[in-house]
């Protein structure tokens, strides 16, 4: 049989335990931030993952739900749209990376570590309001400072 057209590894699963097991990898890396596990199986993690990033980054409700129903779990789907994402803001793709670890004592398969390329701990998710270039700005400070003095002189004639 060729195997011309067909994406993907099937790790000797059925369809559906295969989805589970992409799935809860993903969740467990959103989560955590890294894992270990064999080097096919990160492999397939990391594309799943990588996309799921992506639509997070996009933002809004319809995209929020789609991710939802590819995780298995709603705090990892929150945490992706509303932490992850934003730090993300600055690339395009590549998100996460593979690094090889040892081999597996008891059959010898190659272990491998996913972890997010950015770290994710030391920046900030709070985005610094735009100050607005309105002319009316200096007349407003001017009103609002004229309480102030006229507050100040009550407080001292009493």
């Amino acid at each position: 049989m060729h195997r011309h057209g067909y994406k993907g590894r099937k790790f000797g699963r059925k369809t559906d335990q295969r989805h589970a097991l992409i799935a809860g990898l993903a969740d467990a890396l959103i989560l955590s931030e890294t894992i270990e596990t064999t080097l096919p199986k990160a492999k397939e993690a990391v594309r799943y993952t990588e996309r799921l990033i992506t639509k997070a980054k996009r933002g809004g409700l319809h995209n929020r739900r789609q991710i939802m129903s590819k995780l298995p779990t709603p705090e990892a789907a929150h945490k992706l749209m509303d932490d992850i994402a934003p730090k993300l803001s600055s690339r395009s793709s590549g998100y996460l990376r593979i690094k090889r670890t040892t081999s597996r004592r008891g059959d010898g398969a190659q272990l491998a570590g996913i972890s997010f390329v950015d770290d994710l701990s030391s920046k900030s998710t709070a985005k610094e309001p735009k100050p607005k270039a309105n002319s009316k700005k200096k007349t407003s400070a001017k009103k609002a400072a004229r309480p102030k003095a006229a507050k100040a002189q009550k407080e001292v004639e009493k």
